[in-house]
């Protein structure tokens, strides 16, 4: 009994210290959101005060007033991101569905080789890929405009999104598939019917991920879209780093209002993202 105890009281010291840890992390990485946040609220001749104010007292909005919504790059370029992640999102998931769906219930000769090669993209720099890129597109005219942006991005997102889907759909069971086509269902009928809504958790992780790769896109845009109509808000923020120049409440207030979709996503979805990781990584 005196041993369940001590095993007990052990576990719960464990539990205490990786509570501690994971706080600590957590604090150390969200300091610079905070530190954004914090200066996009200050004064020009508040932000490099000494000591410096943990607090912005008073706070003002004149930042945002005059750096966001008042500058029509500003956006321009959130438009621009806007369309280039929505656009990668539903085009990922035309095609990473029902691919990661074959991948994993039809017999296909060098499946091994495929998936490895699924893998290879994904750690291939997207900076190794913007030139020739860049070669391609320019023969296609595909240079400065959204099609081409969305492609780009899609090269990484569709393997991805391929990994991340497939162990969902190893995971149905067969006989549930098969008793489909018993009742009249083909191969489509049974992916749309039995195995989409199965994959939901994977459906959401993969939406997340594609709108938010694509959305801080940075390598692509720059190589890919040269025209200032059709560059996503990643560029345009760099552009305006020199205009600026030392305006850093400016530049923080720009920061914020790109990071904010970014942040409210993983508030709202970040139960999903996690599970869908997670679960994805379990199922083989």
């Amino acid at each position: 009994m005196s041993a369940v105890v001590v095993a007990s009281a052990r576990v719960r010291r464990q539990r205490r210290w990786l509570a501690i840890a994971g706080l600590v992390v957590t604090v150390v990485y969200l300091i610079p959101v905070y530190w954004m946040l914090n200066t996009s609220f200050k004064e020009a001749g508040d932000i490099f005060a000494v000591p410096p104010d943990l607090v912005p007292l008073p706070p003002t909005v004149a930042s945002y007033v005059n750096a966001v919504f008042s500058d029509a790059d500003i956006a321009r370029g959130l438009i621009n991101s806007g369309i280039v992640a929505v656009g990668t999102t539903s085009v990922t998931l035309l095609i990473a569905l029902p691919a990661a769906y074959g991948l994993a219930r039809l017999r296909i000769p060098f499946l091994p080789v495929i998936l490895m090669l699924f893998l290879i993209v994904q750690m291939v720099p997207s900076v190794n890929l913007a030139l020739p890129m860049f070669v391609l597109f320019s023969s296609a005219g595909l240079v400065n405009s959204y099609a081409g942006l969305i492609i780009a991005n899609c090269a990484l997102a569709i393997p991805l999104a391929v990994t991340i889907l497939r162990p969902y759909y190893l995971s149905v069971p067969t006989e549930v598939v098969e008793a489909a086509k018993i009742d009249g269902c083909n191969e489509f009928t049974a992916f749309w019917r039995v195995a989409l809504p199965m994959s939901r958790p994977g459906m959401v992780t993969v939406t997340v991920i594609s709108f938010l790769g694509a959305w801080g896109e940075f390598v692509f845009g720059l190589a890919l879209a040269t025209d200032d109509a059709i560059q996503p808000i990643t560029v345009v923020l760099s552009e305006i780093t020199n205009a600026y120049g030392v305006r850093w409440n400016d530049l923080m207030a720009v920061s914020a209002v790109i990071a904010l979709p970014v942040i409210a996503t993983f508030i709202f979805l970040q139960r999903y993202v996690v599970a869908g990781l997670t679960e994805g990584a379990t199922k083989t």
